[in-house]
């Protein structure tokens, strides 16, 4: 379970949110909602442990995720707005590198495999610098192919440039996870498809 008790967030000058407190159980999706700079993306860096809160605390399984970061991290899989790609490499390579550096241990066949269910068939020997931004954000999705032993899920804006078809696929792999027992917290601007019914946390009731 993930448990947010009393959680504030500042940024820069400005407080946020506070008083923002929830608890994510297996099986859930839970949706993060509200407008653009309310503190959606902030929310998610908190949960994840790369920012601190002003006030609160976040645990996982009981314990506070900053006492035991290795435990915590070995169960998450964060995936921000940003492709984090290095454009001298492949897709392939990328992906790898992706999950070498989350001491993942997978083969090179199964990354192609997450690559080209993802879509990216024609693309897995290109530099990543002539991708488009919807060829991008596939390359950082296909580790939800490869993470299904991750049981908590935090993804920002997970839908941005993806085609229909990409988008249901997605929305199946997050909806089966939690069927799996695992857990997806997510921010969209967009309607999924998705098979397990979202929670929703409108975060501007907790505006400051």
């Amino acid at each position: 379970m993930l448990e947010i008790k009393d959680l504030a967030c500042l940024k820069g000058d400005r407080l946020l949110f506070r008083g923002l407190a929830l608890t994510l159980a297996a099986g859930e999706l839970l949706r993060v909602a509200g407008p653009n700079g309310v503190g959606k993306t902030s929310l998610l860096r908190l949960v994840t442990g790369l920012a601190l809160a002003e006030a609160g605390e976040v645990r996982w399984q009981g314990v506070a995720i900053g006492r035991d970061r290795e435990a915590f991290h070995r169960d998450l899989l964060y995936l921000g707005h940003a492709s984090a790609l290095n454009d001298l490499l492949t897709p392939l390579e990328n992906l790898r590198f992706a999950c070498a550096a989350a001491g993942d241990e997978v083969d090179e066949g199964t990354c192609m495999e997450a690559l080209v269910r993802i879509g990216l068939a024609d693309q897995l020997d290109l530099p990543a610098r002539v991708l488009s931004q919807g060829q991008r954000r596939r390359v950082g999705l296909a580790r939800l192919f490869l993470s299904s032993g991750r049981r908590l899920w935090v993804l920002d804006e997970p839908f941005t440039a993806l085609d229909v078809r990409a988008v249901a696929d997605l929305a199946t792999t997050l909806s089966d996870h939690c069927r799996a027992g695992g857990m997806v917290m997510l921010t969209t601007h967009q309607d999924a498809p998705f098979a397990v019914e979202p929670r929703v946390l409108d975060i501007g009731a907790y505006a400051c």
